[in-house]
């Protein structure tokens, strides 16, 4: 008997600082529910051993066990795929979720998707569900912008994608990191059209 879940949608995690708001985003993903098609890039792992204490494998199929375990996935909840994984079912229109976010979205990861580059797993994924007229999330961590990473954001929102720069908002007043976090990964959460806690909606138990 198969495993049904409510969602299932594609998230990579490229080389860009913010690597909290994708883990955060994965750990809420499954918590609701959704199968989550991940992708880690090489750069992201470095920035993941940098910015926090987890020790993530090398391998996508030790990643899967790994995040399974760390945030509690339930069986066949949470695939991991590797860079040249091409038979993975992100990389056809035939068989990838209609949702994909990349968060965070590296300047390059930026490029190469805006370019249609298809050079590694991510970089396909994103161009079919560009193809396919799908929900494509683009969560850039990057300052200042150069004209470029304008342009490219420009090119991919005509397009159809959403751009979520990671700044956080600051009138619900956080304290902690974790909550200036949560406020980016509410935003995606509500784009995805997803039920979510962290973040009152505008008017809601405000001072």
């Amino acid at each position: 008997m198969s495993v049904e879940f409510s969602r299932r949608v594609t998230l990579a995690i490229t080389g860009a600082s913010g690597v909290q708001y994708g883990l955060r985003l994965l750990q809420c993903m499954l918590s609701a529910d959704v199968q989550v098609l991940l992708l880690v890039s090489r750069a992201a792992q470095v920035v993941i051993a940098t910015e926090t204490d987890i020790k993530l494998p090398g391998q996508p199929d030790q990643q899967e066990a790994y995040l399974s375990e760390l945030y509690g996935a339930r069986e066949g909840q949470l695939k991991v795929y590797g860079r040249e994984q091409w038979m993975a079912p992100v990389a056809s229109g035939s068989g990838a979720p209609t949702s994909m976010v990349v968060c965070p979205c590296s300047t390059g990861s930026l490029s190469a998707i805006a370019c249609g580059a298809s050079n590694n797993l991510i970089e396909r994924a994103a161009d079919v569900v560009l193809k396919e007229r799908r929900q494509l999330i683009l969560v850039p961590r990057e300052a200042p912008y150069s004209e470029i990473h304008l342009e490219h954001m420009l090119k991919l929102t005509r397009m159809g994608a959403v751009v979520i720069p990671a700044s956080p908002g600051f009138y619900q007043r956080p304290a902690s990191v974790e909550e200036m976090v949560d406020f980016i990964v509410a935003r995606i959460l509500s784009q995805l059209g997803l039920e979510q806690s962290l973040l009152p909606r505008w008017g809601e138990n405000l001072l």
